[in-house]
């Protein structure tokens, strides 16, 4: 059974953006999709399906690792 959380996410402005957030995202033990709806200067909205919940911090270190990003 897998679960599908939604993530608001600051400071993406661009496809190399979602490029960045996605790989790391994707390297958090037990995600299996990433999904991102780009609001370039806004929050932008993170859909990721993993095996298990995240947590805000294992989502907030993936974020920090990508670049600049925040959870909203």
């Amino acid at each position: 059974m897998s679960e599908t959380q939604t993530f608001s996410v600051t400071g993406m402005t661009c496809g190399h953006c979602v490029s960045a957030v996605t790989s790391e995202i994707t390297e958090i033990p037990g995600v299996t999709d990433v999904a991102v709806d780009l609001v370039v200067g806004g929050t932008s909205t993170v859909r990721v399906t993993a095996a298990e919940e995240l947590t805000a911090e294992q989502v907030r270190a993936a974020l920090d690792e990508a670049g600049n990003y925040q959870l909203a």
